[in-house]
């Protein structure tokens, strides 16, 4: 179970001033780009669940990831997540022809079969975003600052990895309300944006 607290900020400069504040706890910064699929005939989403290929830093690196049972109450997001890395040569060709899916040996795709009833085979791309992803390590946390470019327009967010979320988000909310951050509790996933094509 991934569970994670999810900030939403209210726009670029709110970003820029948070990203100022923490640039000396800063780690690393990602260039991600995410693409979804869905069976041919909705079997994934239908049960809540997505199947994801995200590509890092110009195809530096690859994974694969079946999320399903996603909830978000109060800021806090929970789900199921499974990820397994693989070639980006390899992903590259599965975007582009997702029937490819269909003959890799994959755990995953094994999953999407037995449980979802969408072999590998069948599965359709529903398109995807970028998100440059900035991380810190600041007061023992894993924060990371999201700024994902749809192409109806661009989200701000904080997200923040752990197993104590209701901790973690007080001392977030705390560190954003000193420093006048305008934020509000994020409603849904990137995903249910991109579907949604609603930026609020």
């Amino acid at each position: 179970m991934e569970v994670e607290v999810k900030l939403r900020l209210t726009d670029a400069a709110s970003h820029q001033k948070l990203s100022d504040l923490l640039a000396p706890f800063h780690v690393k910064t990602l260039f991600q780009e995410n693409i979804f699929f869905d069976g041919a005939a909705a079997e994934l989403s239908s049960r809540l669940a997505v199947l994801r290929l995200r590509f890092y830093d110009l195809d530096s690196r690859c994974v694969l990831s079946l999320k399903s049972q996603p909830q978000i109450s109060n800021g806090i997001s929970r789900a199921e997540e499974v990820e397994e890395e693989i070639e980006p040569l390899i992903g590259r060709a599965c975007v582009a022809e997702p029937w490819r899916f269909g003959s890799m040996n994959s755990i995953i795709i094994k999953r999407l079969r037995d449980e979802f009833g969408a072999g590998g085979e069948s599965l359709v791309c529903l398109g995807g975003f970028r998100n440059i992803r900035a991380v810190y390590a600041w007061n023992g946390l894993n924060l990371e600052l999201d700024e994902t470019c749809f192409d109806f327009g661009t989200n701000f967010e904080i997200e923040c990895e752990s197993s104590e979320p209701q901790r973690a988000k007080k001392l977030i909310e705390g560190f954003l309300e000193e420093n006048q951050i305008s934020f509000s509790n994020s409603k849904s996933s990137k995903f249910a944006v991109f579907r949604s094509r609603k930026l609020h």
